[in-house]
């Protein structure tokens, strides 16, 4: 139990507990403001938990799953909650859904096929970023009447766009290959 409750895994836990925070901040006090600087603290955190899990030796498996899980349901919710209050243009935001449930749909298929797991890109590190810069800062334009993050905003989330949709195409190859390549195996066995 202790493993599990080790300091990566607790700042995964912290994370996720704060999205209900920017819920409540979103939709109950209408602060899309300070929405969009929680929501700049669960991004920025993000890469703590696995620095501090490869630097203290405290990698888990938990942490392996709770650490994605953190920035998929945080990127979501934002998406979802900022796609209902007008906080992001529509367009930009169906688009990220609209990839999302093609990557999921991906993913069930290929767990159903017995693929657990594909390595990360490092091109889908960089358009995570992006969009998480780009919706933070549409938050903050918003909520803060400022302009300038709007701008900012498009800056980083046409390209990180471009480059969520490209990763997409090579995860889905990905997942294709993976799949081919456990059907061979099981049937050279």
């Amino acid at each position: 139990m202790a493993r599990v409750l080790n300091v990566p895994n607790s700042i995964s836990f912290l994370r996720l507990a704060l999205i209900p925070v920017f819920v409540w901040l979103v939709f109950g006090a209408q602060e899309h403001g300070w929405a969009g600087v929680l929501l700049g603290v669960i991004g920025a955190t993000d890469w703590i938990d696995g620095f501090l899990a490869r630097k203290l030796d405290q990698v888990t498996e938990v942490g392996k799953f709770l650490d994605p899980l953190a920035d998929r349901i945080a990127v979501v919710v934002a998406v979802v909650a900022g796609l209902v209050t007008g906080v992001l243009p529509a367009w930009f935001a169906i688009a990220l859904v609209v990839r999302e449930v093609v990557i999921g749909i991906g993913a069930i298929h290929g767990w159903r096929n017995g693929v657990t797991k594909l390595d990360v890109r490092l091109l889908g590190k960089a358009a995570t970023l992006a969009l998480y810069v780009s919706v933070t800062l549409f938050y903050l334009g918003d909520g803060f009447s400022a302009a300038w993050a709007t701008w900012i905003a498009y800056l980083f989330g046409i390209p990180g766009l471009v480059m969520y949709y490209w990763v997409a195409v090579q995860y889905l190859g990905d997942m294709r290959t993976a799949i081919a390549d456990r059907k061979k195996g099981r049937g050279s066995s």
